[in-house]
């Protein structure tokens, strides 16, 4: 490695006194916690510098912590100190985008606007000539009675090589700062041929996708807003180390973007399963029900009958097409069980979750749901094993885990239930983990039902690559099942996780599970096409989540601002919630955040208001389309507007006509007049 190579040719020994970290691939280019050594290294050349270019004994300098040993000096501090410079320059090249520095005094920075990494070596740099130039560190002695420090034989060497640390720190402010913006981004022509280049391909769109859509597929992140979407593309530009703003997402690659509204019926800033019946169901519905209209009140079993709504999987199922459920929660959440269930209840997971009052009036619990009320459903796939089994059902996975055991009070085995509603001739299978998913054929597979953990599925950052599949190889094994079938498919993919890393406050778990959703879009696009299929992406609400500080460009999304609080006079990193875990306060004062690791898995950012769960936001979130009739997610749209489209592409439900006048004229596409008296009856033509 060039470390190794770097401290070979110094003949120094390097001893890393910092925390394991996270490997590179599996974080950003620009997370400064996990560039160690790099980052940690230049800190301590800084710091060191008179130990470890001139051989100064060790105790010379106050706060050795032993990092850096010499073990014998190179002949020449100039060969060390270009080295020093390659090293930093070629790192800074790659890696580091930073801003100019101004010292108001060495205590002082009065423009601290570069990343926090090179604050922090500067820092140190000044600590060490501080202390170099302090009187009180030099003690009498009878050749030298009085404090000429400055001069005494001892203190030369250490001046000399303190000296040279000047130039190390304009190198690194040099090479670092050259790489803040690309080359070709400081030509205009680089601007004007991207933007020529995007209005031809605006221009081509005015050919309308009028097909009919044989597949549809609908990608739901939860809780993925606009804010969490643009910090997921930054994410993912720096995970294949790049700066990242300029990167583009599978979803920002779709042609058509609309605004959607979220709002519940009875709330303003809305829930999961409120938001599902509007996206799936195509009617909008109360915070905490699904699958049923806003006249049942949630937690009110006897408002329910009458009022079910059904969903486009329904339709879809009724047209003949295959579907299909894959979701990273459990198969009986909010999200999915609006696509099958009737519930005043959100919450209503197995009978065990429900009140005595409900199970008296004849309601069932979502799990049952799934298994009775659309018994065909070609693919099921996500976590919530534990709801399928009786009470105390030891877990075939974690079996000491009292929390995984099964939870149904009625004592059925849903799993056996599911396989005996199955035709003899059709091929099912049930599986439970990633090694049996990766083991099937999908092209012998009719029906399949995969519960790959008691709940939740693990987060991305934390999956076990043998156990549990991620959200990109459910799809790739969903679709190659739903294929299958000449009529066509509906497939619903849920990144449901996104929106528990927010609740959790969790930013890095919640934009890697954006991250693996967009890896599943890609997949399905290599899969599928836009000729036949229609792809829909969008979220069902918002969070409280935002990222700012004036941060450079390539700035780790995960990391800190480039400026201290005026207030407070404290950092803090670019994401911040609005509420939730990450309020902390430590002497009466907010925490400082330099102070803990805030580059981990689980750092809960900071927030303004105290709560135990951060909440979900209440402005508009983004509708990506691309397929037949995707240009009718146009403008700004009611949520339950969606399923409309959808169906109207695919010629399912109950708005059809304009099917039967195609297929009279020959035609596989809808002509444009059908297409809007259709619509307009609806009331949902913009």
């Amino acid at each position: 490695m060039i470390l190794s190579s770097f401290f070979k040719a110094l003949n120094v020994t390097y001893i890393p006194m910092v925390p394991k970290c996270i490997p590179l691939v599996k974080t950003s280019f620009l997370d400064v916690r996990c560039l160690y050594p790099t980052v940690h290294l230049m800190s301590l050349l800084l710091r060191d510098t008179s130990n470890s270019l001139a051989n100064v004994k060790p105790h010379l300098w106050k706060g050795h912590r032993g990092n850096l040993v010499a073990n014998s000096g190179i002949s020449s501090s100039v060969v060390r100190v270009l080295l020093c410079y390659l090293l930093v320059c070629s790192l800074g090249q790659v890696i580091f985008p930073f801003r100019a520095l101004f010292f108001s005094s060495t205590k002082e920075l009065i423009r601290p606007s570069l990343s926090t990494a090179y604050v922090i070596m500067v820092k140190d740099f000044i600590k060490g000539l501080e202390h170099q130039l302090t009187a009180d560190h030099w003690q009498p002695t009878p050749s030298h009675p009085h404090p000429s420090y400055l001069w005494a034989p001892e203190r030369r060497q250490v001046l000399e090589c303190t000296m040279i640390s000047p130039l190390l720190v304009l190198a690194i402010g040099t090479c670092l700062t050259n790489s803040l913006v690309p080359e070709k981004e400081k030509d205009p022509k680089y601007w004007r041929d991207q933007a020529q280049q995007t209005l031809k391909n605006a221009l081509r769109l005015q050919n309308l996708n009028t097909n009919v859509a044989k597949n549809v597929i609908m990608f739901l992140g939860d809780g993925m807003g606009v804010s969490t979407v643009t910090a997921a593309r930054i994410l993912k530009g720096q995970l294949h180390h790049s700066p990242g703003e300029e990167t583009r997402l599978e979803m920002d690659k779709f042609p058509y973007v609309a605004l959607s509204k979220t709002y519940n019926t009875n709330a303003q800033v809305p829930d999961s399963a409120g938001t599902a019946t509007a996206y799936l169901c195509g009617v909008k519905a109360n915070e905490g029900t699904v699958g049923v209209s806003a006249a049942t009140q949630r937690t009110q079993c006897n408002t329910t009958q009458g009022n079910e709504v059904t969903s486009i999987l329904r339709w879809a199922k009724d047209a003949g097409k295959s579907v299909g459920i894959v979701t990273t929660t459990r198969v009986n959440h909010a999200t999915p069980s609006a696509a099958y269930a009737h519930s005043a209840d959100r919450d209503w997971y197995s009978d065990n979750e429900m009140p005595p009052e409900a199970l008296s009036q004849g309601c069932k619990d979502i799990a049952y749901q799934l298994m009775h009320n659309i018994k065909d459903i070609e693919v099921i796939m996500g976590g919530g094993r534990k709801y399928m089994f009786p009470k105390n059902r030891t877990d075939v996975e974690y079996d000491m885990d009292e929390k995984a055991r099964g939870t149904r009070l009625d004592g059925l085995n849903l799993i056996d239930i599911w396989k005996s509603f199955k035709p003899r001739h059709k091929h099912s299978h049930y599986i439970w983990n990633r090694t049996e998913l990766l083991a099937l054929d999908p092209h012998m597979v009719d029906y399949l039902l995969g519960l790959f953990e008691p709940g939740d599925m693990q987060y991305e950052l934390n999956r076990n690559n043998v156990t549990d599949p991620s959200l990109s190889e459910m799809v790739k094994t969903a679709i190659k099942i739903l294929n299958k079938n000449p009529k066509g498919f509906f497939l619903l993919v849920e990144g449901g996780r996104i929106d528990h890393g927010h609740h959790e406050g969790k930013a890095k778990q919640a934009l890697h599970e954006a991250v693996e959703m967009d890896r599943a879009i890609e997949q399905a696009g290599t899969m599928t096409s836009v000729e036949d299929t229609l792809t829909v992406v969008t979220a069902d609400h918002s969070h409280v989540f935002t990222f700012g500080g004036y941060t450079p460009r390539g700035n780790s999304i995960f990391g800190l601002a480039p400026m201290v609080s005026d207030t407070d006079k404290k950092p803090f990193t670019a994401i911040l919630y609005g509420n939730g875990p990450g309020y902390k306060v430590v002497g009466g004062e907010r925490e400082n955040v330099s102070m803990v690791d805030y580059a981990h898995n689980n750092y809960q950012a900071q927030s303004a208001v105290p709560l135990r769960h951060e909440t979900h936001g209440g402005e508009d979130v983004a509708v990506f389309a691309k397929g037949p009739m995707a240009h009718l997610l146009h403008g700004v749209h009611e949520q339950n507007y969606i399923p409309h489209v959808m169906a109207y592409a695919a010629c399912i439900g109950a708005n059809r006509d304009h099917c039967a006048s195609a297929s009279s004229s020959g035609s596989p596409s809808p002509g444009p007049l059908p297409l809007l008296l259709a619509l307009l009856p609806l009331g949902i033509l913009f």
